[in-house]
C-alpha cells in the first residue's frame, strides 16, 4: 500500500491543510523513507525512529528542524495505526535534541540612549510624537509590545459595545497598568523621558475614529497593532544608525538588562517583566554576566594575552 499518498491525500481533501503544508510533510515522509532504506512503514519501530533523529542531529539538523519532522511522522503513525496493525507508534517518546539556550539580544546603554534621541529635531509631526512615545515607553518600563499596544489613556469600564481596560496610563502617578501572559496584571514605573514624550503626544492625539480610548493610534485614527509598532520601531532604528536589528522585545531585554546591571535585583527584575517564576528572568544574569566581562577585559591589564 502507498500509506504516505493516501494519508496526504487525506490531509488535502479531509483536513483542507495547504499545498505547501502538504509539500513539507511529504518531503519528511520521503526523507524517513530515505533513512530507513525501505518503505515497509509498519515495520519501523522506535529504536530506528530514535536512530534517525541522532542521525539527523549528527548530521547538522537544528533540534527545531528535527522536532517538526518528529512531530510529522508522529503525525502519519498515528492516522496509519487507524488503517494497519501496529504494535505502538514508533515516534511515540522519541524527543529532538535540546536546543541550545540562545541569550536575548540586549543593546547596550550608549545604543538605547541613541536610539531614544535619534531623529528628534524641533518641531515633530504628531506621527512622529507617537513613535517617540511608544519607544521611550518601551525601553522605560520593558512591556511586551502586545501590552503597550492595548493601552488605554486612562481605565475605563467599558460599555456601548467597547471591552473595560485591559491596560491604561495613569501619568500623574508615573505608571502603566497592564494585563500580561496568564491574565496577570502588573504597575510598572514610566521614567522621566517617557511621561515627557507621552504628554507631548497626549497634547496632539486626535479623536480616535472608533471612539476607543487606545493610547496609541494608528495613521487611520485606530487602535495601533504590535505589527505596526515593529515596523515603526525597524525603521526609526535604520534612521538613528543603530547597529543591530531592532525590534520592541530587544527594548524589553535591554530595560531588563540595563536594570539588573544598575541593581543587582533579580527579584525586582521580575516583578517588572512579570515573569511568573524567577527562572524565565535568570536568563538575564547571563546578559549581566557577558556586561561584566567585557568591562573586565578592556579594564584589566592581565585580562588578555599579548
Amino acid at each position: 500500500m502507498d500509506w504516505p499518498a493516501r494519508y496526504l491525500g487525506e490531509l488535502t481533501t479531509q483536513r483542507q491543510l495547504s499545498p505547501h503544508t502538504v509539500a513539507a510533510y511529504r518531503r519528511d515522509l520521503q526523507e524517513l523513507a530515505t533513512l530507513a532504506g525501505h518503505e515497509d512503514w509498519p515495520k519501523l519501530t522506535h529504536h530506528d525512529i530514535r536512530r534517525f533523529a541522532a542521525k539527523l542531529h549528527a548530521g547538522g539538523q537544528s533540534a527545531r528542524s528535527i522536532a517538526r519532522k518528529l512531530s510529522g511522522w508522529r503525525g502519519f503513525y498515528d492516522w496509519l495505526s487507524g488503517q494497519a496493525a501496529l504494535p505502538a507508534n514508533p515516534v511515540e517518546g522519541v524527543r529532538a535534541p535540546r536546543r541550545p539556550k540562545t541569550l536575548p539580544k540586549a543593546l547596550s546603554v550608549d545604543d538605547a540612549v541613541q536610539l531614544m534621541e535619534g531623529n528628534a529635531h524641533g518641531h515633530p509631526e504628531p506621527a512622529e510624537l507617537c513613535d517617540r512615545a511608544m519607544f521611550e515607553l518601551l525601553y522605560s518600563s520593558g512591556l511586551r509590545v502586545s501590552e503597550l499596544a492595548g493601552l488605554d489613556m486612562v481605565y475605563t469600564e467599558g460599555g456601548n459595545g467597547m471591552p473595560a481596560s485591559l491596560g491604561w496610563l495613569d501619568l500623574q502617578a508615573g505608571e502603566v497598568v497592564v494585563t500580561g501572559k496568564g491574565k496577570r496584571m502588573r504597575r510598572v514605573p514610566v521614567g522621566a523621558p517617557a511621561r515627557t514624550a507621552l504628554s507631548a503626544w497626549l497634547a496632539v492625539r486626535p479623536v480616535a475614529r472608533d471612539g476607543s480610548t487606545a493610547l496609541f493610534l494608528s495613521a487611520r485614527g485606530t487602535r495601533i497593532t504590535p505589527r505596526v509598532v515593529q515596523t515603526r520601531l525597524k525603521a526609526h532604528a535604520l534612521r538613528a544608525g543603530t547597529p543591530v536589528h531592532v525590534h520592541p522585545h530587544v527594548l524589553r531585554h535591554s530595560f531588563a538588562s540595563h536594570v539588573l546591571q544598575s541593581s543587582g535585583d533579580l527579584r525586582a527584575v521580575q516583578e517588572l517583566l512579570g515573569h511568573a517564576s524567577i527562572t524565565s528572568t535568570q536568563i538575564y544574569t547571563a546578559l549581566d554576566f557577558q556586561h561584566l566581562a567585557a568591562v573586565y577585559d578592556k579594564a584589566h591589564p592581565r585580562a588578555k594575552t599579548k
